[in-house]
C-alpha cells in the first residue's frame, strides 16, 4: 500500500468511524461538510487517490458504495490475476438475500408470503453480514441518501446504538429511520426536514425493532 497524506488519513479515518457508529460509510457531502471542503467534488477526488492506493473499493451506482479494504485485499491488488487463480468461483463467495415487500400487520418480517424475490449479493458490499434486503417505501430518508425504490440490506438486531439507521415494526408500518434514545423515551427520526420524529413511549406495545441498516442497493429493480 502506497503511503497516505494526512488528509487521506483523516478521510479514512472518517469512514472508518462512519461504518462502526452507523453502519453506513458517509456520503461524499458528508465529508466534505465535515472536512470543510466547499464541494463534494473535493471528497470524490479523495476517495478516488484512496481506492488507486489500495485502501478502499468504490461501487458505481450504490449510494453510500465505499468498502474498506483489509490486508488480504491490498495484497490481492497487487498481485490479482495469481490470486483470481485461487479464488472460488465469484457466485459461490456470494449470499442469498430474501427481499421483503409490503409486510402484513402482526406477521414475521421474513414470513413466505413477504417474499417478492431473492438477490445473490456480494456479501463485501455490507459493513456486516445481512440477513434480508428491504425495499425502500417514501423519502424520508433522502439526505442519508437512502430513496425511495432502494434496497436497504438489514441485519436482525435485538439492540442497538445511538444514531445508527434502523428498521422498526409501528402498528401496521414498517419504517426505516435513524435511533435516538433519551432516558426512556425512543425517536425515530427522519433524515428529510418535510417529515416529522416519530417518538416512542416506554409503554407503546406497537414498536418493535426488527434489525439494523448495514448496506444499501440501488438500480437493481
Amino acid at each position: 500500500m502506497l503511503k497516505l497524506t494526512a488528509r487521506q488519513e483523516q478521510i479514512l479515518n472518517l469512514i472508518k468511524d462512519a461504518i462502526e457508529n452507523t453502519g453506513f460509510p458517509p456520503t461524499r457531502a458528508e465529508i466534505a461538510t465535515e472536512l470543510g471542503f466547499r464541494s463534494v467534488n473535493a471528497a470524490e477526488e479523495h476517495l478516488q487517490a484512496l481506492a488507486r492506493k489500495g485502501v478502499i473499493e468504490l461501487s458505481p451506482g450504490i449510494s453510500r458504495g465505499i468498502r474498506l479494504c483489509d490486508a488480504r485485499d491490498q495484497m490481492r491488488s497487487q498481485h490479482s490475476r495469481d490470486a483470481q487463480m485461487t479464488l472460488p468461483h465469484a457466485r459461490l463467495m456470494q449470499l442469498s438475500l430474501p427481499l421483503v415487500g409490503r409486510v402484513a400487520a402482526g406477521s414475521p418480517i421474513l414470513a413466505l408470503e413477504h417474499i417478492e424475490a431473492t438477490y445473490q449479493v456480494d456479501p463485501s458490499l455490507f459493513s456486516s453480514k445481512p440477513d434480508f434486503l428491504l425495499k425502500v417505501r417514501g423519502m424520508s430518508m433522502r439526505d442519508a441518501g437512502i430513496l425511495d425504490g432502494d434496497l436497504l440490506a438489514v441485519k436482525k438486531a435485538d439492540s442497538v446504538k445511538n444514531g445508527q439507521i434502523i428498521v422498526a415494526r409501528l402498528g401496521d408500518d414498517v419504517t426505516v429511520k435513524r435511533y435516538r434514545k433519551t432516558g426512556a423515551l425512543i425517536e425515530l427520526l427522519p433524515e428529510n426536514s418535510d417529515f416529522v420524529p416519530i417518538k416512542i413511549k416506554p409503554d407503546d406495545d406497537d414498536f418493535a425493532l426488527e434489525g439494523l441498516a448495514v448496506g444499501l442497493l440501488r438500480s437493481w429493480v
